[in-house]
């Protein structure tokens, strides 16, 4: 559950913010009222477009069985666990430009003749986006147990959801508690918990797969200090990837997935973010 809020409350706070960016724009252009019907068109193509990426998830899973359905299920915990190390990634690369360079891509559309199809399509793009990323995790989340506990996950998608609806109100009223930089970064850091437990997950189903050695099984065993059974425990390794009694590869595999992510981090502040 704490998983999908997360994940949600990011994905719809930026496609919020991204609107909010756009409604910004709009209201000091000479015709406003053209313009912000083809944003609310394109939001609303855009939400379709995520509905249908989860329809068509949804049909593509129920057409396998067995070992196609593991394989199935396997690729998505590790697409959506790469694409959370690459959203965070770019994130933290290009947020501090991500305003500029959407209002220059407003500016560009509404110079065009189809100033409203344009507005509309920058839209519908944008949260397409967001959408199809949370289609993903959510999938990648649920896969990451047994498949099984809906309801927590869809509680978590809708407290997410209004989380975010509250934050953006937030900053829309200039809350002087609120440091907008600061709690990206807090994002960024849950994201990548996030995405270590699905990179756990999916390496421990590669290691029952026979598609991954174990090398040592356990390396340790903490079991009677903190098991990941139940309590805090069960907590920490849903939300992180704890195992008690983790496998030599597991390890390994963790200490790689934070190697990877903290050396991209540190080279993009080393080079400087990029501007577009």
């Amino acid at each position: 559950m704490w998983n999908a809020l997360v994940v949600v409350w990011r994905e719809s706070l930026e496609a919020m913010l991204v609107i909010g960016v756009m409604l910004s724009w709009i209201a000091r252009q000479p015709d406003p009222a053209m313009l912000r019907r083809g944003l609310w068109a394109g939001v609303g193509v855009g939400l379709g477009l995520a509905c249908a990426l989860g329809w068509a998830t949804y049909a593509a899973s129920s057409e396998f069985v067995g070992h196609a359905l593991e394989r199935f299920q396997l690729a998505m915990m590790l697409g959506a666990a790469v694409l959370l190390l690459h959203m965070v990634l770019w994130m933290h690369a290009h947020g501090p430009g991500m305003k500029r360079a959407l209002e220059q891509q407003l500016e560009r559309a509404s110079a065009s003749s189809g100033a409203r199809l344009g507005m509309a399509a920058i839209t519908a793009l944008a949260v397409a986006r967001e959408g199809a990323e949370t289609v993903v995790f959510l999938y990648g989340l649920g896969m990451e147990g047994d498949g099984t506990a809906a309801e927590p996950l869809f509680a978590g998608a809708a407290s997410g959801f209004g989380l975010a609806l509250i934050t953006a109100w937030a900053m829309v009223r200039g809350a002087r508690f609120l440091n907008v930089r600061t709690l990206f970064l807090a994002s960024e850091f849950l994201l990548l918990l996030i995405a270590t437990a699905l990179w756990v997950a999916a390496v421990d189903r590669m290691i029952a797969m026979d598609w991954l050695p174990a090398l040592v099984d356990p390396l340790w065993d903490a079991s009677a200090i903190l098991s990941d059974s139940r309590g805090v425990g069960r907590f920490l390794a849903d939300f992180m990837g704890y195992r008690a009694q983790p496998a030599a590869s597991v390890v390994i595999a963790i200490a790689a997935f934070w190697a990877l992510a903290l050396w991209r981090i540190t080279r993009i502040g080393r080079i400087g973010r990029p501007h577009r």
